[in-house]
């Protein structure tokens, strides 16, 4: 196993952190969680050198702390660090977030949690966070020992980010990052920025919620041509630990196979480790993903609202990522909440406001046609 140094907190870190937000439900279907199957999945990753567990209060139907808690008994808790998150949705005042902090920690049967994230804030939960005394709060944690460590998770705007990051005397903060996203959310901008700051970055979705460990035809061709052969799970992991901004690399495992491979993986890749052939194949790869782009949609929203109701750029969305990623279209995230809140494209009745204020001159009705068409195939 790798290790890396956590920017300025100058603690040690395995690359590899393991994110207990995937573990499998028990087979009888009575339980969210396989506990048993989790437990040892957890104690196999620290057996092999893994020092970073990542969870939080909702994970799984706010059980996964409780499985971690578990797992750490028998002297395990002595050999890692834990992650977890206060639930952003649930805090009203400084009393709540007291009561919501003291329940992870007996969930978690520990005396503190190490890194303590506000979990997945924007700009405008940041400012509303300060309002309540959030800042205090976690600096008055820190010094009663609590926590050790305070953060953010982001999922929104480079611009927010960049904000929030220098807004206040952050310990670390979580981003997602891939191959992918280098000009999505915090992007490499971010994660540069952070690296300047001496903010340690962890890194989260490195797989895309796994679309990128499953390459599509043209991309696996890519990876076939290259003198060396690696998966596509390992080009993924070795592309962003050879960022030196990345501390930690997260990864949800359910499988035994999938722990062990982790561990192959990350025992072999470090900062600076892709040379310029490497580093141009996921270049090509990256390329060869967005050439299967169904439409030039940027997500402006400049066609929104729609008079039918119609969430045209999160229909576009979806159906560009189930081409990139060659996913089943029942899998897709965004389009499951489309079709929960009945607004997809069999809304649409061909008014043409969309197409008068898209600035890219997209057809935009014919596109709906052809995505809501290829998104609903038996």
């Amino acid at each position: 196993m790798k290790y890396r140094t956590m920017g300025k907190l100058g603690i040690q870190t395995s690359a590899f952190g393991l994110g207990c937000m995937r573990f499998n439900g028990a087979a009888s279907g009575d339980s969210i969680i396989d506990e048993k199957k989790a437990i040892s999945l957890i104690r196999q990753a620290i057996d092999g050198g893994v020092t970073y567990l990542d969870t939080a209060y909702v994970y799984l139907d706010k059980t996964s702390e409780i499985v971690v808690g578990k797992a750490l008994q028998d002297g395990y808790r002595d050999k890692v660090t834990i992650a977890t998150k206060m639930p952003s949705g649930a805090v009203r005042d400084r009393a709540s977030m007291e009561a919501l902090l003291e329940e992870e920690l007996k969930k978690l049967q520990t005396d503190h949690i190490d890194f303590y994230l506000m979990h997945g804030i924007n700009r405008k939960e940041w400012e509303y966070f300060k309002s309540i005394g959030a800042p205090e709060f976690f600096d008055d944690m820190k010094k009663a020992g609590k926590i050790r460590y305070k953060c953010f998770s982001f999922h929104g705007p480079y611009e927010e980010f960049e904000y929030i990051l220098q807004d206040s005397d952050w310990d670390m903060v979580q981003i997602q990052y891939n191959f992918m996203d280098v000009n999505n959310q915090a992007g490499t901008r971010g994660l540069e920025l952070a690296g300047k700051m001496g903010i340690p970055v962890v890194i989260m979705e490195g797989l895309l919620g796994g679309r990128l460990s499953k390459a599509p035809a043209n991309v696996q061709a890519l990876y076939d041509a290259f003198p060396v052969k690696r998966t596509p799970v390992e080009w993924a992991f070795r592309w962003l630990c050879n960022h030196p901004e990345v501390a930690v690399v997260l990864s949800g495992c359910n499988e035994k196979a999938q722990i062990e491979e982790n561990l192959r993986i990350f025992d072999t890749v470090e900062s600076g480790i892709m040379d310029e052939n490497e580093l141009r194949l996921m270049d090509n790869v990256r390329e060869a993903y967005l050439s299967r782009t169904k439409i030039g949609c940027t997500g402006c929203r400049y066609c929104m609202p729609c008079p039918n109701g119609v969430n045209i750029p999160g229909v576009f969305s979806s159906w560009n990522n189930v081409s990139l990623y060659d996913t089943d279209p029942k899998w897709d995230w965004g389009l499951r909440q489309i079709k929960e809140k009945g607004s997809g494209a069999d809304k649409c009745v061909a008014c043409g406001t969309c197409e008068a204020a898209c600035p890219q001159h997209l057809s935009i009705i014919d596109g709906l046609q052809q995505a809501w068409k290829e998104l609903n195939a038996e």
